[in-house]
């Protein structure tokens, strides 16, 4: 092996093992928080949020009209829209990751590698754009995006009655500063297999634990980009 090939190998095998930590870590949270769904769901479904925040009515909530269950998360980063939305327009699978758990996600097939940098080719996101968050499950379509601002995904199968919109929303808070409001909305038919994939009993903890992940990274990333450290 190569004085070369040592360093980048040494690269590989931590990126590895801190994804399986990561994946370990994440599991564990999984499995204490879908037990304790009814307990924990008003501290979930607002985690982050003002009061305020979880009450207002954002751009993209009539892609689901009648929501049967849905969450508003929050976050303050200290970086303005313009350095937070970069990673927000490369979000998804076999795109820029999702800043998550990727060991979890690839566990169920997911094929996930999450950026730690901007990709230029990522960066261009429209009206009409579909967004994979799996391989083998219906892409979610780009219904809303105004960079800066907010970028509103929607699904649906209307032949169930199932429905919802993953939202990310940027407020400028001053300037140098942006509140990241994240707002997931459902609805579900009668069907069991539409409960369980659109309904709160699985949805709601699993992507409690992979959205609360998700914030914390972008605001690491875009923190990191407007506060480089020195050295």
């Amino acid at each position: 092996m190569t004085t070369t090939e040592k360093p980048a190998m040494h690269t590989i095998l931590r990126r590895a093992s801190a994804t399986t930590v990561q994946a370990i870590a994440g599991a564990v949270l999984i499995a204490v928080h879908v037990p304790l769904t009814k307990p924990l769901r008003r501290w979930r479904t607002g985690w982050g949020a003002t009061d305020a925040e979880a009450a207002a009515t954002l751009p993209g909530d009539e892609f689901v009209p009648q929501a049967r269950w849905g969450y508003t998360h929050a976050i303050t980063i200290d970086a303005p829209p313009e350095k937070v939305w970069p990673w927000i327009a490369q979000l998804g699978q076999g795109r820029g990751g999702f800043y998550s758990y990727e060991g979890l996600e690839n566990l169920i097939g997911c094929h996930v590698r999450n950026s730690d940098t901007l990709v230029p080719e990522y960066q261009h996101i429209g009206v009409g754009d579909q967004i994979r968050l799996h391989p083998q499950a219906p892409p979610l379509t780009v219904v809303m995006t105004e960079p800066n601002s907010r970028l509103v995904l929607h699904g649906a199968l209307p032949e169930t009655d199932d429905s919802q919109i993953w939202a990310f929303h940027l407020h400028r808070v001053d300037h140098r500063r942006t509140r990241l409001v994240e707002r997931g909305r459902g609805a579900f038919g009668p069907r069991l297999s539409s409960r369980l994939a659109f309904g709160p009993t699985l949805i709601e903890p699993v992507s409690f634990v992979m959205s609360r992940k998700m914030l914390l990274t972008i605001r690491h990333l875009a923190e990191s980009s407007t506060h480089p450290a020195t050295r």
